[in-house]
């Protein structure tokens, strides 16, 4: 008899149906204001890789996040992959908690930042990266650019949706990212040229993505299992604002305030998706006032869902 179960595919698939390794990537983008921001990213692979005029990199994320909106405002990124220093890694999950403007998350900001090579008007690359891809987003492919009408629709995108290579789905986006230049630590570059050995590589993380509320779960390089990188608490929203969203949602379901502290970890940006599908759930199931006992049951019934 075999030994393998099936797993019911779910939304992040990647994070909650299977162990997935994966590059721990800081991106860095230009706001508004033309200042650098920086969002923590896995979802980055190899895309054009031979026979094409160029080569390229794909990115999938959400499509509320500031690095999306950015790359569809001004299409300029940089794909700094970090070091395994446990410092900068427990920044950059910092930096990769949705919801918080870019000057929110910068204004304390751990990593030093400089000007790249890439021409033109660029956001700024971390310093400490081991290796850093400079990048355009082919608005071109599949009229990409067309997305560019949804920019600042921040709670879901109404269809029609692209196939790859611009905003795919009501909360996502794919970018087909032109790589302008590769910038590589003097030492590592060296490496490629002479010819590698085992101490000719750099301490690479790898990690899981987000698996749990409480932390992001990495694994150290040499390291013989994960680590737990918790996610601070400062970044929860408040009560109220929990509140203050459950009260608008179009649904005869109302939330007490004791079943609203129950979700304060949500992000922001996931929030009003969230307590909309709780509702869903409460109602489907005869439920119209979600106290804290009612809240306990619900999660249940979507633990079982999933």
């Amino acid at each position: 008899m075999s030994n393998y179960r099936e797993v019911k595919i779910v939304d992040n698939f990647y994070q909650n149906s299977l162990f997935y390794p994966m590059p721990t990537v800081a991106i860095s983008t230009l706001a508004e204001d033309g200042s650098t921001t920086i969002g923590a990213y896995s979802l980055v692979f190899p895309y054009y890789i031979a026979g094409k005029d160029y080569y390229a990199m794909i990115l999938e994320c959400r499509n509320s996040s500031n690095t999306a909106q950015n790359i569809l405002r001004t299409g300029k990124c940089a794909l700094n992959f970090i070091n395994d220093n446990r410092k900068d890694f427990k920044e950059l999950v910092r930096l990769g908690f949705p919801g918080k403007t870019p000057q929110e998350k910068m204004k304390d900001c751990s990593f030093k930042l400089i000007k790249g090579e890439a021409e033109g008007d660029r956001p700024l690359i971390l310093e400490d990266a081991y290796q850093v891809l400079e990048c355009t987003w082919d608005e071109s492919l599949e009229n990409g650019y067309e997305s560019k009408k949804h920019i600042g629709e921040l709670e879901g995108v109404e269809p029609p949706y692209k196939n790859f290579n611009g905003i795919t789905s009501k909360f996502g986006c794919h970018f087909i990212l032109k790589i302008d230049k590769i910038l590589m630590v003097e030492k590592y570059a060296d490496n490629l040229k002479n010819g590698l050995k085992r101490n000719s590589f750099p301490k690479v993380p790898v990690d899981y993505g987000y698996h749990d509320s409480k932390n992001f779960w990495y694994m150290r390089f040499g390291g013989s299992r994960p680590v737990a990188e918790p996610i601070a608490a400062t970044n929860a929203g408040s009560v109220e604002s929990v509140m203050y969203c459950a009260e608008r949602l179009d649904t005869p379901v109302k939330f007490t305030k004791e079943a609203c502290e129950l979700y304060v970890k949500i992000p922001r940006p996931f929030m009003k998706a969230a307590l909309s599908q709780i509702a869903e759930i409460a109602e489907k199931n005869g439920i119209f006032l979600i106290d804290k006992e009612a809240a306990l049951k619900i999660a249940e019934l979507r633990k079982k869902a999933k």
